[in-house]
């Protein structure tokens, strides 16, 4: 599997599949939430209420990841993802991890095999951009060789993704996941 970094525009990415740093509502939001909603069109909204009303009636815990098609963007899906707040106190690695680990298992459901990043959490969430692209790194690293612990059926993480880019919005986000995906694999 190839993992990049690529400074850029996420709703402007030729993969199977981009990752939307959401909020729990999913109806939208600033930053990456909002260009992702903007460039898909009012039908990913649609969609995002359709998930309200039926599978998440409390909204998208933190860590956890759902589908949605992509509509008018070039991706095929959306998945959205809830980072931790590290400004509400939300302050555990792990599920920062998670973000990272159920969106490639979603994207893999739904048959992808390309798909992009945004620094989920850092930004207005508060998480140091070095400390989201060392959890990033790793935890992508982890499912990709399947050494993330298996599941209570023991199956580990299939993967039929060939692709993971890191898009990021800043000159400084671009040099911590460079810095990240060049450190020695633990």
């Amino acid at each position: 599997m190839q993992i990049e970094a690529a400074r850029g525009d996420i709703t402007t990415q030729d993969v199977d599949a981009v990752v939307n740093a959401a909020n729990s509502t999913l109806l939208g939001g600033g930053g990456v939430d909002g260009a992702i909603h903007a460039a898909a069109g009012p039908r990913l909204l649609e969609a995002c209420r359709r998930l309200r009303r039926t599978e998440l009636p409390d909204g998208l815990p933190v860590g956890d990841a759902v589908v949605t098609p992509g509509f008018d963007l070039p991706a095929r899906w959306v998945v959205h993802t809830v980072g931790p707040n590290w400004n509400r106190g939300q302050r555990e690695r792990a599920d920062l991890a998670s973000c990272f680990t159920r969106s490639l298992e979603r994207a893999v459901e739904v048959g992808a095999s390309s798909i992009a990043f945004p620094a989920i959490s850092a930004g207005a969430y508060g998480w140091a951009g070095e400390d989201v692209a060392e959890i990033a790194v790793r935890s992508v690293r982890a499912w990709a060789v399947g050494s993330e612990p298996a599941d209570e059926d023991g199956h580990t993480h299939p993967s039929g993704i060939r692709l993971v880019r890191f898009v990021l919005f800043s000159a400084p986000l671009l040099d911590a996941f460079e810095r990240a995906l060049a450190a020695p694999h633990r």
